[in-house]
C-alpha cells in the first residue's frame, strides 16, 4: 500500500481539501496521512472563516509524518501564505522528495480567495520548480501564466509559461470551458488531450482536490504521468456523475462513486441473469432482428461501454424461443451499450435497453401496448460520426431524445444503405425492459 501525504486546508463541510483527499486515496488503495494548513469554516454555501495553523505546527506534521511512516507521494493543495510555502518547501526538500503533485488552490467553487497574491508567488518560485506535476484549472493557469485562458489554443499556450517555472508536467485542466471538458497535458515537448462528456450534475465541490488526489495515488501505484492522469479522469468523470445533492449550495463530487464501480457490479449481473431467464421462457423469437438482439445494464453513472453488461455473443433464435450461448458479461455489446451511456446522460435511472426488430405491426404493437415512442433518421447522421466508430447510435440516441416531449419508451429508427431498421426499448432496469418487450410481443400477435 503506497502512502501518500497531502497538505492542505481542513473543509469542515466535508466536500473538498483534506478530507477530499483522504477519501480519495483510500478508495483507490493508498494510504492517506495528512498536514493540515488551515481550519476553514465552509459548508456548501461558501466559506464563512479561515483559521491558519502555525506555521511551526505544520512543520512539525510534515516532519512526523515523513521522519517515521515515510511517503511514497505527495500533494499539496491550499498554502495559503508566502510563510506556508516556504515551511512546506523547506520540509519536503530536508526529506528528499521526489513525488510531488501541486494543486495550486487559489478560489474555492463559492468564488471565495483562499490565496494571497505573496503566496501566489512564493509558489511559482519556490514549490511549482520542484513539482512532478501541476494541476492548475482555467482561472489557476491564467494566475500562474498570466494569459487569459479561455479555450484550447490558450491552454496550450499558458501550459507552455507555466512548464517553464520548471514542473515536470503541467495538466492544465478545462472543466469550465464552454463546450467540451477538455485537459491539456504537457511535458515541454508534446501536448495530450484528454477529453470527457460534459455532466449536467452541478454537485462539484471539492472536484479539482478530488482529481490530484487520484492523480497522485496513480502515480505513486506506478502507473505513468500520462496514464495516471487518463485513469483520474475517469475517477473524477463518475465522482461528478454521481455528485451528492446535499446542502443548499454546491454539493460535493462523491470519491465513493469509484467503490460502486465494484460494488454495483454483482448485483448488475444477478438482475441481467434472472431477467434472460424470464425472456427465454418467452416465445419472442419473432422479435428478433437479422442483426441479433443484446440485452444491457449498466453500473449507475457508467461511463464507457466496460461499465455496461450485456450477453456475449447476443441473443439468438431456436425455433419460436431466444437463446443465449454465455451468462452476462461486462464490455460485451458496443452498439445497445452505446444506446444506454446515451440515455443515461438525459436521465440517469434509464440503466437498461435492449434491440428487437422493426415493423409496422412491432410499432402497432407498440402503440397498443401504451409505450410512447421517439425517432431518429440515420440519413440525417453527420458524416463525422459516420466515420468514428460506434458513434451512430450514440448520435441517433441524442438526436431522439432532444425531440421528445417525454422519455420515450421507444427510440427507433428506418435504417438506412446497409444498416437494418431497429427499435430499441428502453427501462430502469432489465426486468423494466423485459416487461416492455414481452407486452410488444403480446400486442403484435
Amino acid at each position: 500500500m503506497k502512502r501518500i501525504l497531502t497538505i492542505a486546508g481542513s473543509d469542515s463541510g466535508g466536500g473538498a481539501g483534506i478530507q477530499a483527499d483522504i477519501k480519495t486515496i483510500t478508495v483507490l488503495g493508498g494510504f492517506a496521512m495528512s498536514a493540515i494548513t488551515a481550519l476553514t469554516a465552509q459548508n456548501t454555501t461558501g466559506v464563512q472563516g479561515i483559521q491558519p495553523v502555525p506555521i511551526e505546527f505544520i512543520r512539525l506534521q510534515m516532519h512526523s509524518v515523513l521522519s517515521d511512516i515515510g511517503v511514497d507521494a505527495v500533494k499539496t493543495g491550499m498554502l495559503s501564505t508566502p510563510e506556508v510555502v516556504e515551511a512546506v518547501v523547506d520540509v519536503l526538500r530536508e526529506h528528499l522528495v521526489e513525488i510531488i503533485v501541486v494543486d495550486p488552490v487559489m478560489v474555492a467553487k463559492s468564488g471565495d480567495s483562499l490565496l494571497s497574491n505573496a503566496a501566489k508567488d512564493a509558489m511559482k518560485k519556490m514549490l511549482i520548480p520542484m513539482a512532478h506535476v501541476v494541476t492548475p484549472n482555467l482561472a489557476e493557469a491564467s494566475a500562474l501564466s498570466g494569459i487569459a485562458v479561455r479555450g484550447i489554443d490558450s491552454m496550450k499556450d499558458a501550459a507552455v509559461k507555466i512548464f517553464d517555472l520548471g514542473p515536470r508536467y503541467v495538466l492544465v485542466k478545462g472543466g469550465h470551458l464552454k463546450g467540451r471538458a477538455v485537459d491539456i497535458l504537457f511535458n515541454g515537448e508534446e501536448f495530450r488531450e484528454y477529453e470527457a462528456i460534459r455532466l449536467a450534475n452541478r454537485n462539484t465541490h471539492g472536484t479539482g482536490c478530488t482529481f490530484s488526489a487520484a492523480i497522485v495515488t496513480l502515480i505513486a501505484q506506478g502507473k505513468s504521468v500520462p496514464d495516471a492522469v487518463a485513469e483520474a479522469k475517469q475517477f473524477i468523470s463518475r465522482a461528478i456523475d454521481l455528485g451528492i445533492a446535499i446542502g443548499r449550495g454546491i454539493g460535493p463530487a462523491n470519491p465513493y462513486a469509484h467503490v460502486l464501480l465494484y460494488k454495483e457490479r454483482d448485483a448488475v449481473l444477478q438482475d441481467m441473469d434472472r431477467t434472460l431467464s424470464l425472456l427465454l421462457e418467452a416465445r419472442l423469437a419473432r422479435l428478433i432482428p437479422e442483426v441479433r438482439s443484446n440485452l444491457c445494464y449498466a453500473i449507475p453513472g457508467a461511463q464507457s461501454y466496460m461499465d455496461v453488461a450485456a450477453v456475449p455473443g447476443r441473443i439468438s433464435t431456436l425455433g419460436d424461443h431466444l437463446v443465449i450461448h454465455r451468462g452476462s458479461a461486462f464490455g460485451a455489446s458496443r452498439h445497445v451499450a452505446s444506446v444506454v451511456l446515451a440515455a443515461m446522460r438525459k436521465n440517469s435511472d434509464m440503466r437498461s435497453a435492449m434491440n428487437i426488430r422493426y415493423s409496422k405491426e412491432i410499432v402497432a404493437g407498440c402503440r397498443k401496448a401504451g409505450l410512447t415512442m421517439a425517432s431518429f433518421d440515420r440519413k440525417k447522421e453527420p458524416k463525422a460520426v459516420k466515420a468514428r466508430e460506434g458513434s451512430s447510435l450514440d448520435w441517433g440516441t441524442e438526436m431522439a431524445l432532444k425531440g421528445a416531449e417525454v422519455f420515450p419508451d421507444i427510440i427507433y429508427d428506418e435504417g438506412d444503405m446497409g444498416k437494418e431498421p431497429m427499435l430499441r426499448v428502453l427501462g430502469k432496469n432489465p426486468s423494466d425492459v423485459a416487461n416492455k418487450v414481452i407486452k410488444i410481443g403480446m400486442a403484435s400477435v
